[in-house]
């Protein structure tokens, strides 16, 4: 199962009004260790159903991007009740994205 891909104009509903933690994943199509971490981020998606994670295409909508200070993919942020709790930037490990959502 692939993770859902989210919109600038979705982003608000899907991220910023979620009833659960929101891990967001910030990609680029070019990016190849945004390539590297999609897999783990479906593997933690699949084993933990109390964060929704979602990828999200900064080249599609930079303005996001601008407003949660996103200099370099891959970029991890992490929403609880609509707020901005958490970043992280660059490679990650699975185990590292478990502790990150935790």
């Amino acid at each position: 199962m692939s993770l859902e891909k989210v919109s600038e104009y979705e982003f608000d509903e899907e991220v910023l009004r979620s009833d659960k933690p929101v891990l967001v994943d910030m990609y680029a199509d070019w990016c190849g260790p945004c390539k590297q971490i999609a897999p783990l981020l479906e593997e933690v998606s699949n084993e933990n159903e109390s964060v929704k994670i979602v990828k999200f295409n900064v080249e599609d909508g930079r303005d996001i991007a601008v407003k949660y200070g996103v200099r370099g993919v891959p970029t991890l942020l992490y929403f609880v009740n609509g707020e901005l709790v958490k970043t992280k930037v660059g490679m990650v490990t699975k185990n590292q994205i478990i502790e990150f959502i935790s």
